[in-house]
């Protein structure tokens, strides 16, 4: 199973970097899933692309309430707490405040959106986000 992590703000490559090694570093995070930075096509006359998602590509085994607990505990950490958007195959959900219910129903949702029509593979959907 793929999940995609985006954060919606200015520095987000850098939060996302700062993101994958926090994820790297939650034993339940890394002993399920792969974390890969992917970059959106480089515009017309770019040096290069620019990073815009996390990749996680998830294994048997893989927690996704340890996941949003990791994510929401790193949003805690940040000067100011940026939002997530997660994507599982079409489905996508943010976390923008971090409240209880929220990460509640980011969890249900995660656990509820099944792999149907999602690519498998470390490369699948590389690219940017629709």
């Amino acid at each position: 199973m793929r999940v995609d992590v985006y954060i919606d703000e200015e520095r987000s490559e850098s939060e996302l970097r700062s993101l994958q090694g926090w994820l790297g570093q939650e034993p339940a995070v890394r002993r399920t899933a792969a974390l890969t930075l992917r970059e959106k096509s480089a515009e017309p006359g770019s040096m290069g692309g620019v990073l815009d998602v996390l990749q996680l590509v998830t294994g048997n085994g893989w927690s996704a309430a340890s996941f949003v607990l990791s994510v929401a505990a790193w949003r805690q950490t940040r000067p100011r707490a940026p939002q997530v958007t997660i994507r599982r195959g079409s489905t996508e959900i943010s976390i923008s405040n971090g409240t209880d219910a929220e990460l509640r129903r980011v969890l249900a949702v995660l656990e509820s959106v099944g792999g149907e029509g999602e690519p498998d593979g470390p490369d699948a959907g590389q690219g940017s986000r629709p």
